[in-house]
């Protein structure tokens, strides 16, 4: 990590183990200066979040990945939320799903994520979905601060 290079705390909401191992894969391989916490659903997303419960000690996210189709609270329903929370609503969501049905689309955008992307079935081309939303937001994209 170069001197001085903030390490950016990234949130995978996401339920598919397989995909959270490829997704922690890809950060592994690019960037040593991330660190990704995952949660499994929805409300767990939110507690993680709010630093609630068992997520009292979590780091603030600087950006979460966010899938749609999730136990307990699906993504739509904790997109909405997020945005609607004061002390939430700064942090970029992208969302990252398997679906590409334009309602999903048009209702995420509608909830102010910050993208949406379509998931790759082919695990090459995921890791370099990732690394592109990676690259995006952590090099690119100037986040707020905390």
């Amino acid at each position: 990590m170069a001197e001085g290079q903030k390490v950016v705390e990234i949130l995978l909401v996401e339920d598919d183990p397989g995909d959270v191992l490829m997704t922690r894969e890809a950060f592994e391989d690019y960037k040593i200066a991330n660190r990704l916490s995952v949660v499994t659903d929805g409300v767990s997303a939110l507690e993680f979040l709010r630093r609630q419960g068992e997520y009292a000690d979590a780091p603030a996210p600087d950006l979460v990945l966010l899938d749609l189709n999730l136990p307990r609270m699906d993504g739509l329903e904790v997109l909405a939320v997020v945005k609607n929370d004061p002390a939430l609503r700064h942090i970029p969501v992208v969302v990252l799903t398997t679906s590409d049905s334009e309602e999903d689309i048009i209702g995420s955008y509608s909830l102010h994520a910050n993208a949406y992307v379509t998931k790759p079935v082919d695990f090459e081309r995921f890791i370099d979905v990732v690394r592109q939303i990676d690259d995006f937001f952590v090099s690119v994209v100037r986040l707020p601060g905390r």
